[in-house]
């Protein structure tokens, strides 16, 4: 008879040991998978990265977010952005933008996604982030941790940019063409220029580097606005603005830069490699744009007497010579440029056949204007604004410009809000218990500045303001300038070119009106966006101030506290007969944590 096979006992119990290993295994993993999740911050991080995820997969989950931040009828707090986005700039972004055309740095241009597009999270701190150090020790020293990238210390620290010692940042005020430092290099463009006494008071650096010419231009009383690319020197308008230097993220391609016309008194140059003659002199006349009639423009370094680059050299000579630019000086690699005073000298027969713009071109026009192979007439626009004929600084801060006539009975209107914002500072500085005019402000932006009348009234403050007119109100940027202040253009329903953590204090006059189209009353975009543009800008411990109807306040106090803010609100000035109140808010310290790293 035979006999089955049959396993033996031993290799069966064998079997369900190892299938009992199997599950007990599974389930103590099990166990410590929700331990993290639950009690570690891994757990936190990752639930933010999927509702991250998301909300950028599907807009629909964002408009959810966005609209019960807006309710308020239960708490909503905003989540973190991941680690990675420390630096993030929306309009700016290198994963995006390097896969644009190079042609006319077209890619290192503002490309701005869509709202639903960009993730709705709070930019975060770099670990070992510090509250920055106050101006005007600011100047010379920053904290590394802050912006923790070497990149520029190592390449440039033999040129005097920038060297790392200790805890700290060190800025000797150098540059690549004034390796001696700025000091020094000020003092030769003096014998050339009439920098001392107030006839120039608005500067514009081209390819700013870390911005040491334009900080120790502030010893000399004029305001320099700096302006560099996103580029490989990663973070060079990062440290300007850390320092406490006016600047500005920004590319000259293929677009207009996003400044009135003639409003800057000197426009300068150092090794920003600039081709100004290319594409028939574009750049070349976008700068001749931007400079007063009487201005001065200083080109340090290639092309002027640069070895290899004779026919450059002979061609920006050539361009200046058709625009009647007189030369000054050549000084070694430095050249100077006065600019003529008027229309009267006509673009002569030349090899880049410069003509002069049609009759209808504003030169004032240049948000989101493609960039023009013309001459930007002078005549275009109607006032006195050439170097001379405006009053010197400080007497153009407080005389009313001609240009203030592009708003009706705009003498009487300057007047009286040169008289408003006196009365509205002193009330803010009593309400902010003495934090505007410390040390403790230093870079300050007015979102929607009009004349300039906040920044005015704060000039005896150690800040500098960053006045923004919106780009779909009356351009009131040029009396911004002939008052001898900065600013651009801007549409607050895209982000701003800077960096994170920016400004100490931010003040917007009728936040509501900046999202709204002017015509139809109706909103281009979200105030929770606004806000979270806010918080991206502003540093941690900074200030926001908001002017606005009770019911906007109300608003924007509810938006606050979904973005970690202390908030205060306010009655008006007794003065003020408008119904309106005042929100002062306060952006937290906070840290992602570390084990997200």
């Amino acid at each position: 008879m035979g006999l089955l096979n049959l396993p033996s006992s031993k290799n069966r119990h064998a079997r369900q040991w190892r299938m009992l290993d199997v599950i007990t295994a599974a389930f103590f993993a099990a166990v410590l998978l929700f331990f993290l999740l639950v009690f570690t911050p891994l757990g936190d991080t990752l639930a933010a990265s999927g509702r991250q995820t998301l909300l950028r997969s599907d807009p629909r989950h964002r408009g959810r977010l966005v609209a019960l931040v807006e309710q308020g009828k239960q708490p909503v707090e905003i989540d973190a952005c991941p680690a990675d986005m420390v630096d993030h700039m929306p309009c700016e972004d290198p994963k995006i933008n390097s896969q644009l055309s190079r042609e006319m740095n077209y890619y290192r241009e503002r490309h701005c996604p869509k709202p639903e597009e960009s993730p709705l999270c709070l930019i975060p701190p770099p670990q070992g982030y510090k509250v920055s150090v106050q101006w005007p020790e600011s100047l010379h020293k920053i904290w590394h941790d802050n912006m923790p990238y070497n990149k520029i210390a190592d390449r440039k620290g033999h040129q005097g940019w920038m060297k790392r010692e200790g805890p700290h940042f060190i800025f000797p005020g150098g540059g690549t063409m004034f390796p001696d430092g700025a000091v020094q290099y000020i003092e030769k463009l003096k014998q050339y220029i009439p920098i001392a006494g107030g006839t120039l008071r608005t500067a514009l650096d081209m390819g700013c580097g870390v911005a040491s010419f334009g900080g120790y231009m502030l010893a000399e009383d004029i305001l320099t606005l700096s302006f560099a690319p996103r580029d490989s020197h990663k973070a060079q308008i990062q440290f300007a603005l850390e320092r406490g230097v006016p600047a500005f993220v920004a590319m000259l391609g293929t677009l207009r830069l996003p400044f009135s016309g003639f409003s800057f008194d000197l426009v300068h140059c150092s090794r920003c490699l600039i081709p100004f003659t290319a594409y028939n002199a574009t750049y070349f006349l976008e700068v001749d744009r931007l400079l007063r009639p009487g201005g001065y423009l200083v080109i340090s370094g290639p092309p002027v007497q640069w070895p290899k680059l004779d026919k450059e050299w002979a061609d920006l000579q050539e361009v200046a010579r058709s625009l009647c630019y007189e030369i000054i000086v050549v000084d070694g690699n430095t050249a100077i440029w006065k600019k003529p005073i008027g229309d009267s000298c006509l673009p002569s027969q030349n090899e880049f056949g410069l003509n002069l713009c049609d009759e209808s071109d504003d030169a004032s026009f240049s948000w989101y204007i493609k960039l023009k192979k013309c001459v930007s007439r002078t005549s275009s626009v109607k006032g006195e604004y050439a170097v001379g004929s405006i009053p010197k600084w400080p007497e153009r801060l407080t005389t009313a410009p001609s240009r203030a006539s592009v708003i009706k009975n705009g003498i009487d209107v300057f007047e009286a809000d040169k008289r408003r914002w006196t009365r509205r500072v002193a009330y803010y500085k009593n309400m902010l218990n003495g934090k505007l005019g410390t040390s403790s402000v230093r870079n300050v932006m007015d979102m929607n500045a009009f004349f300039g009348g906040f920044a005015a009234a704060i000039i005896s403050d150690p800040v500098w303001v960053m006045n923004v007119v919106p780009a779909r109100k009356p351009s009131t940027l040029d009396v911004i300038y002939d008052r001898g202040l900065i600013g651009v253009y801007h549409d607050w329903c895209e982000p701003f070119s800077t960096y994170p953590r920016t400004y100490d204090l931010i003040h917007v006059d009728d936040i509501e009106f900046l999202i709204k189209d002017p015509i139809t009353g109706k909103s281009r975009c979200n105030l929770v966006d606004l806000m979270v543009e806010i918080d991206r800008i502003l540093r941690p411990e900074g200030t926001l101030i908001v002017r606005d109807s009770p019911e906007v306040i109300e608003r924007v106090d509810r938006i606050s506290h979904a973005i970690r803010w202390r908030t205060s609100i306010h009655d008006k000035e007794p003065e003020s007969h408008q119904r309106e109140k005042i929100l002062v808010a306060t952006k937290k310290l906070w840290k992602l944590p570390s084990a997200s790293h």
